[in-house]
């Protein structure tokens, strides 16, 4: 090989490591692949790169991509100040900071873009790494509605518009769900299908999305109480999956009548007087025009209803409504009521007449009644169930039997079915008077009230003796006489006499006046109690001063020698053979004691 081979090898070779060099990647650049804002706010893009050859001229720049073309929003040198570029969609809202991370404020969707950071570093060579940018807008909450258009019959042999769902201003793209009785149904496009969807999508000149979707159905007679709605469905930054349901709506749908329903409204028994509504409809849509009758007689009814107001016992009998359905003329379309209108006849009453007896008489009244069912005939004197035949009868009348009597007749199985009479029974006699209680005063002179309470008819007249102050009162069948006067000393001798009568003849009772108690009985038996420990008290006490009277008298005596206690007998008892060591001494002098005591001296005999 000559020299100029050699040298035009060295030189190829120097170059293709060079190119080695530049295309080995000498400057790596580092960003977030994917960085998620909401549509409005700020997006940050960092951007870091390494370079294998320092370089006091490096550039960092950022760039977009629009239909394959790289165009640049902002850049910055090493050591410069970063600016944007004029003429991008980014212009006035972007900024490259001292980190040479690009901020973007604002953020709209049409910013959803490729940004690129390429970094350009003098011999080291270029780098650049990509970007995207999503942004996210929640749609609104998706709106159904149904279409304007007259109700769809089932059974047809195309398909009907069941609903529209709306659903606006979403980023990215939202995905409208369609479901029916909260099962979703399949996203069928084609229109030759039974079901199927017509989709839209307009993107509005903000960026965000309003998404429509239509639902086309064969409907039958099972889906007349069908439930439809639609589900938005969309993504949000950090992979959130997202849903909004629409209200519900059901279709009006037309379908032929196969039976008819005649029903009674009314919740219980119906009885005269009462008001009634009867029902008549079918199992199809719309519901027909319908007939009413009663034994061959035409009744008006209006939208399927008859009302009869405030029966009587004429009104019941056998009802029929019937109907006539044009799509499906071979059906039976009629229905029956019997209705049963209860009553209960006026309860009459013999004697009719109130009653006038005197005292001790008998008295009887009958009292019948007619029902549509089995009914009760009571007795009654206010709340109190005297008969339950029909027929009361008193023996005996007493002035309590007086007052006002009602036969009320009942039907048990029609609650409120009532009907009822009264009569009145008044009794006559010589007047009577209630015991009296016995009066009392706190002293002699005081004012004393009196009642005397009697019964009679006529009404009898009363006589106190002796008179006071005097009112009267009537307390039921009793006439009460009240009298106020003063407890004198013949007053409280001889009591207070309240005399009374009528034409039938007199009654009277004396009032007796005592002394009130200054002691309650409470205080009495405490008395008693306290006198019996009392007399146990006085028994102890009694004992103790006997034994004392009794100590004084034997020490008495012994003073004047009266006992036969003597020192020889104390020597006897001293020299005698005492197990116990204890000797017994009844001293008569107190200095002979002492001297004695300190006198003594032992015995040898002991």
């Amino acid at each position: 090989m000559d020299g100029i081979t050699f040298g035009r090898t060295s030189l190829l070779c120097t170059l293709l490591l060079w190119a080695f060099k530049v295309c080995s990647g000498a400057v790596s650049v580092e960003v977030t692949p994917k960085v998620e804002v909401l549509k409005g706010e700020t997006a940050k893009l960092p951007c870091k790169y390494t370079v294998s050859q320092p370089s006091s001229n490096t550039v960092v720049e950022w760039f977009i991509e629009e239909q394959g073309t790289r165009k640049r929003v902002a850049f910055r040198s090493q050591d410069g100040k970063g600016k944007s570029d004029d003429g991008t969609p980014v212009s006035e809202r972007v900024t490259i900071g001292e980190d040479f991370a690009l901020t973007i404020s604002s953020v709209r969707p049409s910013d959803e873009l490729a940004f690129y950071c390429q970094v350009t570093a003098g011999p080291a060579g270029v780098g650049d790494a990509i970007t995207m940018l999503k942004v996210f807008f929640a749609p609104e909450k998706p709106e159904l509605t149904r279409p304007a258009s007259q109700a769809i019959s089932a059974g047809q042999s195309t398909s009907s518009e069941i609903g529209t769902c709306v659903t606006m201003n979403g980023h990215p793209q939202p995905r409208i769900i369609w479901f029916k009785d909260e099962q979703p149904l399949p996203e069928v496009k084609d229109r030759k299908e039974k079901t199927y969807m017509i989709p839209s999508v307009v993107k509005e000149a903000s960026g965000l999305y309003t998404i429509k979707s239509t639902l086309y159905m064969q409907p039958t007679k099972a889906d007349k109480d069908s439930v439809f709605h639609c589900t938005v469905e969309y993504f949000m930054p950090g992979d959130q999956f997202i849903k909004k349901d629409s209200d519900t709506i059901t279709i009006n749908l037309n379908y032929p009548s196969e039976k008819a329903t005649f029903s009674l409204l009314n919740t219980d028994p119906v009885k005269e007087g009462d008001d009634v509504t009867m029902k008549c409809e079918t199992d199809g849509n719309p519901q027909p025009e319908f007939d009413f009758s009663k034994d061959g007689k035409t009744i008006i009814g209006q939208s399927g209803l008859l009302v009869l107001k405030s029966v009587n016992r004429t009104d019941g009998g056998v009802y029929k409504c019937s109907a006539m359905d044009f799509d499906n003329m071979e059906a039976d379309l009629s229905g029956t009521i019997n209705l049963a209108v209860h009553y209960i006849d006026p309860v009459s009453v013999i004697p009719v007449q109130p009653q006038v007896v005197m005292l001790g008489d008998k008295v009887e009244w009958q009292c019948k009644t007619k029902g549509s069912a089995t009914h009760t005939v009571q007795w009654k004197k206010g709340s109190e169930v005297l008969s339950q035949d029909g027929t009361l009868s008193i023996q005996d009348v007493s002035y309590d039997n007086a007052g006002e009597y009602m036969c009320v007749g009942a039907m048990p199985s029609v609650p409120g079915l009532t009907a009822w009479a009264s009569v009145n029974l008044t009794v006559k006699g010589k007047p009577m008077i209630e015991t009296p209680a016995v009066a009392a005063v706190g002293k002699e002179g005081d004012m004393v009230t009196l009642k005397c309470l009697a019964y009679g008819s006529p009404a009898p007249q009363f006589t106190w003796k002796p008179s006071g102050k005097e009112s009267v009162s009537v307390e039921g069948s009793k006439v009460v006489s009240t009298v106020t006067l003063q407890a004198t000393a013949k007053v409280m001798k001889d009591g207070v006499t309240c005399e009374v009568s009528n034409e039938h003849g007199t009654d009277s009772k004396t009032f007796e006046i005592s002394l009130k108690r200054a002691i309650n009985n409470s205080a009495d038996r405490a008395d008693k109690q306290q006198g019996g420990s009392s007399g146990v008290v006085i028994a102890v006490v009694v004992c103790v001063l006997l034994l004392l009277l009794l100590v004084a008298l034997f020490y008495f005596l012994s003073k004047k020698s009266k006992l036969p206690c003597s020192k020889k007998d104390k020597k006897e008892v001293a020299s005698g053979e005492v197990n116990n060591d204890i000797v017994v001494e009844m001293k008569t002098d107190k200095a002979n004691e002492e001297a004695g005591l300190l006198n003594k001296r032992p015995t040898t005999d002991q």
